[in-house]
């Protein structure tokens, strides 16, 4: 037994050996790239997509794709970093949602600024400050993020790519004794996609639910208070030593947020994409299935749509609707052609390998 265990080591030793040379000599491409591209983009999310994909399709396990995906983000981020440093804004502080789907996105080998609003995440990129943005635009039981929508509206910054993130909360507090729980601090959403459970454990008035600006402010206030809990990830108790008094207890266990990657390219068709769009319909009666109408004439799937306030007129509403393709794509070029006809304004803010 012991000469066989010895044996697997070794050949596990030269596997390593050889991953190693693969990895560094990947690298040295990867510099060589980015001194042939000089001032080319660094991040290709086109190119990363369809590497993901190809290396999801040639996989035969044991590893899974989840794993697979993992494991080549972070070897990509390493070798972009080997390009350029590269630096990402998200909603911060440090330990929210929004850092895990920077990492998600981007890997660890890649700068993650806190930022403490939305408007300052879309300024950053705006004025150069930062490479690119992560922002919450909706989540799967509570809708759609307002103040997203309203500021790729005003924005000159194109949206990259997007990232579906499961969001699994947890009770944070600095014990795990429920009798000195006196409020649970948390953002708006996650009060609510823990609706039920909170109505279970700790019913008003046991405890009283204090809105917080994100889940990691509300961690750092527990981790000041012995009588406040927190609602918030895995990653927030780590950053501010809080124990997990309870794991999982969102209502839905599908609860899913969609972020979005906000820059200044336009992103090349990678196969398998998504265009999103900001649209609005003259005030008339049928101007809305008028608008629509070149989608399905031309067999152009729309995935979502969703109204604001135009915030100009009032009783007007912007249309914001995610549609299957990318706007290079023949089908879609046409649609949208139609739609600028007949819209009273149309955004096209980005196209984007679909998550």
């Amino acid at each position: 037994m012991a000469d066989q265990l010895n044996k697997m080591r070794n050949e596990i030793d030269a596997i390593d050996d050889e991953l190693l040379r693969l990895v560094n000599t990947r690298a040295d491409l990867a510099k060589q790239i980015g001194q042939a591209k000089k001032q080319g983009e660094i991040y290709r999310p086109d190119r990363e997509a369809q590497v993901l994909d190809r290396l999801q399709k040639l996989n035969a396990g044991p590893l899974s794709p989840k794993y697979v995906t993992q494991l080549f983000t972070e070897i990509m981020s390493l070798c972009r970093s080997m390009e350029k440093p590269m630096s990402v804004t998200y909603l911060g502080p440090k330990g929210t949602f929004s850092e895990e789907a920077v990492l998600n996105r981007f890997g660890k080998s890649v700068t993650a600024v806190p930022c403490a609003s939305i408007d300052e995440v879309f300024h950053k990129v705006e004025s150069g400050m930062a490479s690119y943005g992560i922002v919450p635009v909706e989540n799967s039981n509570e809708g759609v993020v307002g103040k997203t929508l309203d500021l790729l509206l005003q924005t000159s910054l194109k949206v990259c790519g997007e990232v579906l993130l499961p969001i699994h909360q947890c009770l944070l507090a600095l014990h795990t004794d429920p009798g000195q729980i006196e409020k649970i601090y948390s953002h708006p959403q996650s009060l609510a996609q823990c609706h039920e459970w909170l109505n279970t454990n700790f019913p008003l008035p046991q405890a009283k639910r204090v809105v917080a600006a994100s889940n990691a402010h509300a961690a750092m206030i527990a981790a000041d208070d012995m009588n406040v809990a927190a609602i918030a990830s895995k990653k927030a108790a780590e950053v501010y030593k809080l124990s997990i008094y309870a794991e999982n207890i969102e209502d839905d266990p599908r609860n899913t947020t969609r972020f979005l990657v906000i820059g200044t390219q336009d992103v090349a068709p990678s196969g398998n994409d998504k265009t999103s769009l900001a649209m609005s319909s003259r005030n008339r009666p049928g101007a809305i299935h008028e608008l629509l109408s070149p989608l399905a004439q031309h067999g152009v799937s729309m995935s979502r749509l969703e109204s604001r306030p135009s915030r100009s007129d009032l009783w007007e509403y912007v249309f914001f609707a995610d549609i299957r393709g990318h706007q290079q794509d023949e089908k879609v070029s046409k649609a949208l052609d139609e739609i600028r006809e007949k819209a009273n304004f149309l955004k096209v803010l980005g196209s984007y390998p679909s998550a």
